[in-house]
């Protein structure tokens, strides 16, 4: 796996990551952890649209 990952794919693993820590926080009963790892999860979200569009900055 060589190259570059762009901005709009580092934000989607990013993504993927934060989705199976609050999969994995939820399983271990830690509803506080859950909470704030999907906000987390909705801005990264954002963010990956953005660069997908073109904006660049990410910003909500």
């Amino acid at each position: 796996m060589g190259g570059t990952l762009s901005r709009g794919e580092q934000l989607r693993e990013l993504a993927s990551d934060l989705s199976r820590a609050a999969e994995t926080a939820r399983r271990a009963g830690l509803p506080t952890t859950v909470y704030l790892l999907s906000m987390a999860l909705v801005e990264v979200k954002e963010a990956a649209a953005a660069a997908d569009d073109g904006d660049g900055d990410g910003a909500a």
